[in-house]
């Protein structure tokens, strides 16, 4: 069960929400984990065991780092545990390290703890900052479990610290007009995963189904711009459905997505997508390092690792390194290049171009398939265009257009700018509207599809999705 199956949507969430509101002011906190509790369960009992487990060792850790602060040692050795833990889980679950045991502990084949990638960054952030002295060890269990396995956060969370959750916790305003906020936030996100994402996921697929050197540069092209968006609309899809639950319940969660698609230089992209989880490396294993080698040399090549990192935190295989790899040389050399100012004419053809060349390592089966692509997009095939080409535009390229213009701030910019408050009033009114017209739409899609839940299968199998 996600966020985007009917399950959730028509049982799981409106059950949720009536128990959560009924509940005392006192009690609120049991019920969100009996409910995040139920959610886990119904998606695999091995998932509860997973996260309980998780749950239980990053407390006890985190509680052993603040009482022993004062000894020699005995902290450092902690710190070191709960991390090498939290890797380990990392580890096992995004290689076939597993597979080896998978017989001998009775996991499904099918068994896998999406949000594990989260799970081990969160973690990793709070033992850290109790090791830092900037935090003090949670004693409430219920509270910490919150922070590891609520379930509004648990599939696309933000990487949020232990004292931002904190404050979240103790501020939280429970409110129709939240509720109502909310709920739209969620529609939104469905609308782009269900509509959006899986449109060009069928996009993509239909280009892929080709034999790559019978493919034509235009298909290649075209193909991987559909998974560029296909990618985008889907985990930002999910992280506002997750935004907009967290409303519900009255959390205010960050976003995680801020119109990075079409900038124009990879550094405004990158620090655009997936905010949160950029911001993480950045305080927890770029500033640290920083701090040790001041060599502008040597924070160069710091950089670049981090952002191959980030790329394994993704993909953990060689295509993974090389995807961060490309980011973090391309960032590095818009340095030189914005002294002559060719970004402001060519800024957004030139990201275009080097988003779908990381694109390709990160969408491909392996090392040789994405290298093979890459030729083909440069004319390998020998073939600019074909029977194909006309197909794709004929049935698919009004969705390109539209989709391309939903990835920018465009639209909000044009209404914010207007200042004309007829136009704003009018939006509000038919906003509603439309929230309903999108959840029938997504609905009748999903019942048609089966579940919209082959895109996060895809992405399993290739050990990418976070």
């Amino acid at each position: 069960m996600t966020y985007s199956s009917l399950l959730f949507i028509y049982g799981f969430l409106p059950v949720s929400l009536v128990i959560y509101w009924i509940t005392p002011s006192k009690l609120k906190n049991i019920s969100l984990l009996i409910l995040s509790i139920v959610f886990c369960t119904v998606n695999s009992l091995r998932f509860l065991e997973f996260m309980v487990i998780c749950t239980l060792i990053n407390y006890l850790d985190g509680i052993l780092i603040d009482r022993l602060r004062s000894r020699k040692i005995i902290p450092e050795i902690m710190l070191f545990t709960g991390i090498t833990f939290n890797v380990i889980v990392f580890f096992m679950f995004r290689t076939d390290f597993l597979d080896i045991f998978k017989d001998r502990l009775k996991i499904p084949d099918t068994f896998f703890p999406v949000g594990v990638s989260f799970v081990t960054l969160t973690a990793i952030s709070y033992i850290t900052d109790i090791y830092r002295k900037c935090i003090r060890a949670e004693t409430d269990i219920i509270k910490f479990s919150l922070y590891m396995m609520m379930f509004p956060a648990i599939i696309m969370r933000p990487v949020i610290r232990y004292n931002t959750f904190r404050r979240m916790l103790n501020d939280r305003k429970i409110t129709v007009s939240e509720a109502g906020t909310g709920l739209k936030i969620f529609v939104k996100g469905l609308t782009e995963k269900v509509i959006a994402g899986d449109t060009m996921y069928m996009l993509y697929t239909a280009v892929r189904s080709v034999d790559i050197w019978e493919m034509s540069a235009l298909n290649a092209w075209l193909g991987m711009t559909a998974y560029m968006l296909s990618l985008y609309f889907t985990l930002s899809g999910m992280a506002d459905m997750g935004k907009g639950i967290g409303y519900c319940f009255g959390f205010r969660f960050p976003n995680c997505f801020n119109y990075p698609v079409f900038s124009n230089s990879i550094k405004d992209f990158y620090y655009n997508w997936n905010i949160q989880v950029v911001y993480w490396f950045r305080r927890y294993i770029a500033r640290p390092l920083y701090e040790i080698c001041g060599s502008r040399i040597y924070r160069k090549i710091i950089f670049i690792a981090v952002w191959c990192c980030i790329g394994m935190w993704y993909r953990f295989d060689i295509n993974g390194l090389i995807f961060g790899g490309i980011i973090g040389l391309t960032v590095i050399s818009e340095r030189y290049i914005r002294k002559f100012r060719l970004l402001k004419i060519t800024g957004i053809i030139y990201t275009y171009v080097i988003t779908i060349i990381c694109m390709v390592f990160l969408s491909g089966e392996n090392i040789n398939y994405s290298v093979n692509y890459l030729l083909v997009l440069l004319g390998g095939s020998k073939m600019f265009a074909d029977s194909m080409t006309l197909y794709i535009f004929k049935y698919y390229i009004v969705f390109l257009l539209i989709f391309i213009y939903c990835t920018t701030s465009l639209f909000r910019n044009m209404i914010m700018r207007s200042g004309n408050d007829y136009i704003i009033k009018a939006i509000a009114v038919i906003s509603p509207v439309v929230t309903i017209l999108m959840l029938i739409l997504c609905t009748a899609l999903i019942s048609y599809t089966g579940s919209s839940e082959f895109y996060l299968t895809g992405l399993q199998e290739r050990s990418f999705f976070p």
